[in-house]
This record gives C-alpha cells, structure tokens and sequence, in this order.
C-alpha cells in the first residue's frame, strides 16, 4: 500500500502511485483542516505547514490534547512551535528520525516569526 497510509488497510493491500498521491493530498488536507479550526486566529502559513505535518504524523487526538496547542490557544506561536522538540519518541525510545523532522518542522514554524 502507500507510504504512511494505514487505515483500512490489510495485508496484501496494493494501490496505484496515483491512488497514493490522492490518499496522501486527502490526509494532508484533513491535517491542515484540524489545525485551522484548532485555532480562533488567523496562523501564518509557514506555522499552518508545520503544524499540519505534525498532526499528520502524530495523529489529530495526540494534537488536541497536547501543550503545543494549548500555547497555541494562548497566541503563544514560538512556544507551541518550541514543543515540537519533545515529539521524538516512539515505544518509549528517542527516535533520530523524529528528531529530524521535528527539528525541520519547528524551523519552518519559527521561520515566519522572526
């Protein structure tokens, strides 16, 4: 199946390029929609981006109930960007896969604040 895409999917699953490039655009479109009603203020793009590819690999759920969007409520951009820093675990363990793209998603949210 596609890369990152599991739900409903079994073993044996097969899905053409094309039909992972529409699950991915749909996937990405429902994060950037969770971040946008997340929030009662307009966000810069460059944060909306980040954010939505941390909810995108976190999941909706993990982002609701997280300090990053409860700073983000408080208009606290820098401080929700900041907390990225601590999504890098997986099963417990440090992960420098995480790291990375924690590291590359908190720039591009800080990116529009200087």
């Amino acid at each position: 199946m596609c890369d990152g895409y599991t739900q409903g999917v079994k073993l044996g699953d097969m899905a053409s390029p094309q039909r992972c490039d529409a699950l991915t655009e749909q996937e990405v479109r429902r994060a950037l929609s969770v971040v946008d009603r997340s929030v009662s203020y307009p966000l810069p793009d460059e944060v909306r981006v980040a954010l939505s590819s941390f909810v995108y690999n976190v999941g909706a759920g993990a982002y609701a109930n997280s300090t990053l969007l409860r700073k983000l409520r408080a208009r606290d951009i820098a401080g929700a960007c900041q907390e990225l820093d601590r999504w890098v675990y997986a099963g417990g363990r440090k992960l420098r896969g995480l790291e990375r793209r924690r590291q590359a998603e908190r720039q591009l949210c800080l990116s529009s604040l200087h």
